[in-house]
């Protein structure tokens, strides 16, 4: 039972994320250390938000009133970090540009916006989930003291959301960067947020999952409109028709053919 929980849980969390990475970004190298990148950058809004804590914790001595504060200084490290990781990722795409033969960069930064993105959900929901689904591989049984016997599956699908959230927030977050537009960036924040808020009101998972899963929805659909995407684009998917190649005939130069 401990390993059927500890397996459920770990491909409910990362399942649709583990698609993405197959899918998208495996084949393609470049993509590989985008990936890659986001990561460190996430990380490195752990160690400062982890600094952060200890500092506050022993000037203090007490943890109690700290927490609430900890994840709105967590939130903005993670932003601030993803805000250093668009400023690195667009030189990168200039530098490529620059070595380019037709002078565009073989990754666009759009694709950089969604590895990123991806990357930073990833590792998030890796330190997220990683001891509870330590616990689900037992011993012991779930909710037998009264507590909710849903704790491990919740957890899965708020690690879920909040893979996908993050690489939803990546995408818009870069292209507000690009725009030079506030609105979308305190958009992001305050929906991440939101986010880290509602999980305070654990162990009531209906007033939380709810909520966040209506966010991811709504903040997908903003990400997809961001991207350039359509419900024009999603029925040619759906219909798996595809267009007829366009050929295009170059001649060097004009000639006037002979007169007899």
């Amino acid at each position: 039972m401990g390993a059927a929980a500890f397996f459920g849980c770990a491909a409910i969390a990362f399942g649709p994320a583990a698609a993405l990475v197959l899918l998208t970004v495996a084949a393609e190298p470049l993509r590989v250390l985008v990936l890659v990148a986001g990561a460190f950058f996430w990380l490195l809004s752990l160690l400062a938000a982890s600094l952060l804590w200890f500092v506050s914790v022993q000037l203090s001595g007490r943890e109690d009133g700290l927490l609430l504060l900890g994840a709105v200084a967590a939130v903005l490290l993670q932003e601030l970090c993803r805000f250093a990781c668009f400023k690195l990722l667009k030189k990168a795409d200039e530098g490529l540009a620059t070595l380019s033969e037709d002078g565009r960069s073989p990754i666009s930064l759009r694709q950089m916006a969604y590895v990123s993105g991806l990357s930073f959900g990833i590792i998030s929901g890796i330190f997220s989930i990683v001891n509870i689904l330590a616990d689900s591989s037992g011993p012991g049984t779930v909710g037998i003291h009264g507590d909710s016997p849903y704790y491990f599956i919740t957890s899965a699908f708020l690690t879920m959301a909040l893979v996908l959230l993050h690489t939803f927030w990546g995408v818009i977050f870069f292209d507000a960067c690009e725009r030079r537009h506030t609105g979308g960036l305190g958009l992001v924040v305050g929906g991440h947020l939101l986010a880290s808020g509602l999980t305070f009101l654990n162990p009531w998972y209906e007033a939380s999952l709810g909520p966040i899963f209506i966010l991811t929805l709504c903040t997908g659909l903003w990400a997809f409109r961001t991207a350039g995407g359509s419900f024009r684009n999603i029925l040619k998917c759906l219909s798996c028709k595809q267009e007829p190649e366009g050929r295009v005939m170059l001649y060097s130069a004009l000639q006037v053919p002979p007169k007899e």
